[in-house]
């Protein structure tokens, strides 16, 4: 398998304004290299979701580009600060919620809100008002004079996510959100998410979740042995595997024969009356394949496209799979 499967910008088309941008980035701990030139474009105002199996180096790069700790090499730059120079400048623009929560058990939700609003300097005023709304938007009312440590894991994270918002960050790092959530409360989560994006904040997600990076993110990078493998929509990467296929069926066994004859190398289901083509699924293949039916005066019953999911790009680029393609776009 290549090293790494990357898209190649196209020339003359520029890249829109990046909230997080990386070129280059490296850590090393001792002899174990974590990070190993790591390059990153992530739009404002966008999910960006970084996949990868344990070790990969998903939380190291949270870490730095938070700056939590230092790069050994490379540049980044996160709401317009060089991590390295500007710190306190990045530090204004984000919020972080790191895989384990943040939230004193000892003290109510109300009061972990204020000693946030506290940390970021609001008045007691601001700080009260802003805790009250963000306890109403994350359905945390009927519970905010209650200790945290009776808070069941779903409100502990909207809790977390809640005092990360305190400061107003344009971008949110999300650090696993919903490890260890039941799928209801993964899926409140996602709604949050979602409302976030929609006001203009960008989020950097790390997740174990195939569905979940599905689901939210715009544009998804896996990261494997410190190198990124692969970087695209999701669309793009599932088009990396192969397996990709268009099935016809027909109700009529001469519209069958005829279909096969004028398609050429196909797999045949004699007894379901079903042919299968190789395909990546796009549009192009799609009215090629249609084309040729109606060339032949035949119309298929059913056509279903079917693409590899998140599972077999994820097996893929960190399993050893062999990826054919080179380049996404």
């Amino acid at each position: 398998m290549p090293s790494s499967v990357m898209p190649t910008p196209r020339r003359g088309r520029p890249q829109p304004p990046a909230a997080v941008s990386a070129v280059g980035l490296r850590k090393s701990y001792g002899d174990k290299t974590v990070l190993d030139g790591i390059d990153l474009h992530i739009p404002a105002g966008s999910v960006f979701a970084l996949l990868g199996p344990n070790g990969a180096g998903k939380t190291t790069t949270v870490q730095i580009l938070s700056t939590l700790i230092s790069a050994d090499g490379g540049q980044a730059q996160v709401a317009g600060h060089d991590i390295a120079t500007s710190p306190d400048g990045v530090r204004a623009a984000i919020g972080v919620t790191g895989q384990f929560s943040a939230v004193d058990g000892l003290i109510t939700g109300e009061e972990n809100m204020l000693l946030m609003a506290d940390l970021h300097h609001l008045s007691k005023s601001e700080g009260r008002r802003t805790a009250t709304e963000l306890l109403a938007r994350f359905d945390l009312t009927g519970a905010a004079r209650k200790p945290a440590s009776t808070y069941s894991g779903g409100m502990k994270r909207r809790l977390d996510l809640a005092m990360t918002l305190v400061g107003n960050p344009r971008i949110i790092f999300l650090d696993e959100p919903t490890t260890g959530l039941d799928p209801r409360s993964r899926h409140n989560m996602w709604q949050i998410i979602r409302a976030l994006v929609s006001d203009g904040v960008t989020v950097f997600l790390t997740t174990q979740y195939l569905e979940e990076a599905d689901q939210l993110a715009d544009r998804i990078a896996v990261l494997n042995d410190g190198r990124i493998a692969a970087q695209g929509t999701a669309e793009e990467l599932k088009r990396l595997i192969p397996g990709g296929h268009v099935r016809l069926r027909f109700a009529d066994p001469d519209a069958y024969r005829n279909a096969a004859h004028a398609l050429g190398a196909v797999t045949r289901d004699d007894e379901a009356l079903a042919l299968q083509i190789p395909s990546d699924g796009t549009q192009r293949e799609l009215r090629s394949i249609l084309d040729r039916l109606d060339s032949a005066g035949v119309e298929a019953d059913e056509l279903t496209v079917h693409t590899p999911d998140l599972d077999d790009v994820f097996f893929a680029l960190t399993g050893g799979s062999d990826l054919r393609k080179e380049d996404l776009r």
